[in-house]
């Protein structure tokens, strides 16, 4: 682990040496904490903004939109309150919650079908950023509530039967309601993110109830970033965050999270949903995360994982 840390403290990120600083190795928030603006990667996420707010493309614009660059942006630290990201969030918002798009929810035996991840994401951004407050932001929380499946979770499909939720729709709306918690204290939030943690822990975060393999194969991999798609990472990350560190369900995923670790400490992604900068066709990154070797923001949360693990165990 030593190795990694300092790997981290190295890197040219601010935003990763804050984190690493400050997760791993309970220090005082530095003086480089001003400096995450400046980071070359959430410069780039904050580029080629328009008056608008945007970036040119639609909010949801795989993944040069402004809902994409802010899920990263706010995981990167940015402060709240930041202008830019106000701007993008205002964009985001007003799609969501515009006419056009409530229009497009449907209700199939009783149940709303949503790509709850779209609202979930947003959810969680706009917290971090500070607009809790904010009427459409409420509006966000109120839906996810409103259109939760009786065991925990969301799920889009028309054809699904109702009895188990997308475990990619979920994740999100998970994270949306808990930031929604914290920031405005709104028990039925929190109460409904943790019934969609015990949807997971349910499945030891990655197993069939039926016969205990994999639900999917790209479950068991690592991604970053994982955008809409659900993977153990970004649920243990999550769940840690929620207090559910210490629920023995986790253990599987986190055995299985350190044998995906390096001889050196640190991890590569198994997987990735996005193309490099300057790529052909669709889902073109605006930053390049690392597609292969060691990646400093997969390696980041899963040591944040396994510290938080070893904590609650003592």
């Amino acid at each position: 682990m030593e190795a990694a840390v300092k790997w981290l403290l190295a890197s040219d990120e601010p935003a990763v040496r804050l984190a690493a600083k400050r997760d791993l190795l309970d220090r005082a928030r530095p003086p480089e904490a001003s400096q995450v603006l400046d980071g070359p990667k959430v410069g780039a996420l904050l580029a080629d903004q328009q008056e608008d707010g945007g970036f040119g493309v639609h909010p949801y614009g795989k993944w040069r939109g402004a809902h994409w660059r802010l899920v990263s942006l706010v995981e990167l630290g940015v402060p709240a309150g930041e202008p830019r990201c106000l701007a993008a969030a205002s964009t985001v918002l007003d799609w969501l919650t515009g006419a056009g798009h409530r229009r497009g929810i449907r209700i199939v035996n009783g149940l709303v079908r949503r790509c709850a991840s779209q609202e979930g994401n947003a959810l969680a951004v706009c917290c971090r950023l500070g607009l809790a407050n904010d009427p459409r932001v409420r509006l966000l929380a109120e839906s996810l509530l409103e259109w939760q499946w009786p065991d925990g979770g969301w799920n889009c499909d028309p054809r699904a039967s109702g009895r188990r939720s997308s475990f990619h729709e979920s994740l999100p709306p998970m994270w949306g309601l808990h930031e929604f918690w914290r920031a405005s204290g709104d028990e039925a939030a929190r109460r409904a993110a943790d019934r969609t943690a015990e949807l997971f822990l349910e499945h030891r975060l990655f197993r069939r109830l039926s016969t205990g393999e994999p639900i999917h194969p790209s479950f068991t991999v690592l991604h970053y970033p994982a955008y809409w798609h659900y993977d153990i990472l970004q649920a243990l990350v999550l769940l840690v965050r929620m207090g559910h560190g210490r629920d023995p369900r986790t253990g599987g995923a986190v055995e299985l999270l350190e044998h995906r670790r390096l001889e050196d400490g640190r991890w590569c992604p198994g997987g990735r949903w996005w193309k490099p900068p300057g790529s052909a066709g669709g889902n073109v990154e605006v930053v390049d995360w690392g597609r292969t070797g060691p990646n400093e923001m997969i390696t980041l949360n899963a040591l944040r994982v396994l510290r938080a693990v070893r904590e609650c165990k003592t």
